[in-house]
């Protein structure tokens, strides 16, 4: 079935947009006459983000339901019922073949209206447990993609729609070209040399530039390198911590405010430490990385650690809380698993097992069998 005209709805982080985006793309490179429409929110990462990939983009007004009984409710409610009508006119004005929503708030009116209209529908759920939107949006649309088998148990009174793909950006790092000598001449480190990753996502994560800034002490006598990525908000902030405390960064050790090619520098590092979200989890298991994650306590349904277990149930991964995480721990942790090759490379194979570089396509055949 070729599908000539689409809309994708997925907003709020990245971990929403870069999937619709992923899928976007494969469709577009599949149909060069492929046109798409993406409705997101205006407060939304997606505002800036879409735009720039030269994808049309509207937007409608929408915010996330109170878990606590709240007055706050009953404007979600009138604005789901205004952006719903809103979207019905953007829908038939544009006259997609498909809708596809990727998570966030403002997939609720936009795939709603889309059922309502009878056109086919697919939500995706990135996370191994199920966002409240998802849930309610999986009574109306005809198939769930998921990213985790454990998220299967959210949707069992719709099973029959459901159907495992992985997340879509597993599929997208596979193309990215190996350079193998981009540790040297990105960072000046020995391209031969094993190279730890440590980051807290675009934005930088406190916990983890605390820990891995008050180590760089340790680091200086290891035999591996280290880069470690604050986030750009953070960057100048740990900086400046480190020139007041007279810390002599070694040259093992590298300190940045932003890596903006991950998936090519993910191919040359040996073992990550990070947060877990989906988008991050679909890299590495696709590319079969080592990983140390330590996820982000702040977001909704702790869901963070439920994808942390998913991977270190399959021994694909170690964890490490929030509340756990210091300089000792953290250095004790990457010292046992990067010294330890045969366990290292146990670790990347269970990884690999997990890895889904075939998710798009797989999604796309979902949306053919609607």
């Amino acid at each position: 079935m070729k599908i000539n005209r689409i809309i994708l709805s997925g907003g709020g982080t990245g971990g929403h947009i870069y999937p619709a985006l992923a899928i976007y793309n494969r469709m577009k490179e599949l149909n060069p006459d492929l046109e798409c429409l993406y409705i997101g929110t205006d407060k939304g990462l997606e505002a800036s983000i879409v735009p720039k990939a030269n994808i049309d983009f509207k937007s409608i007004e929408i915010s996330g339901l109170k878990r606590s009984l709240s007055l706050d409710n009953i404007k979600v409610a009138w604005e789901m019922l205004t952006s719903t009508q809103k979207a019905k006119k953007m829908i038939k004005d544009f006259q997609p073949e498909l809708v596809i929503g990727t998570g966030g708030f403002v997939c609720a009116p936009v795939l709603y209206a889309a059922a309502q209209l009878g056109i086919p529908t697919l939500i995706h759920e990135q996370n191994s447990v199920a966002g409240v939107t998802n849930k309610f949006l999986s009574r109306f649309v005809d198939k769930v993609a998921t990213s985790f088998h454990e998220v299967e148990n959210d949707f069992t009174k719709v099973s029959h729609k459901v159907a495992f793909t992985g997340n879509p950006r597993g599929q997208e790092v596979t193309n990215y070209a190996k350079d193998e000598h981009i540790l040297s001449k990105n960072y000046g480190f020995n391209d031969q040399l094993p190279t730890v990753l440590i980051f807290g996502g675009s934005r930088g994560a406190p916990a983890i530039n605390k820990a891995a800034v008050e180590s760089i002490e340790d680091f200086a006598k290891k035999e591996y390198q280290v880069i470690i990525g604050t986030g750009s908000v953070h960057h100048s902030e740990w900086m400046n911590y480190i020139e007041e405390n007279q810390i002599k960064i070694p040259n093992n050790v590298k300190i940045v405010p932003y890596i903006d090619n991950m998936p090519a520098l993910f191919q040359r590092i040996d073992l990550v430490v990070c947060r877990s979200g989906a988008t991050t989890l679909a890299e590495l298991t696709t590319l079969g990385l080592p990983s140390i994650l330590i996820p982000s306590p702040y977001v909704t349904n702790n869901h963070q650690e439920m994808n942390a277990i998913a991977l270190v149930n399959n021994q694909a991964a170690e964890m490490i809380k929030e509340s756990q995480l210091d300089s000792s721990q953290l250095v004790h942790t990457i010292d046992r698993m990067i010294l330890d090759q045969t366990a290292l490379n146990k670790m990347a194979e269970n990884a690999k097992k997990l890895g889904t570089p075939h998710a798009i396509d797989d999604i796309i055949k979902l949306v053919e069998s609607i």
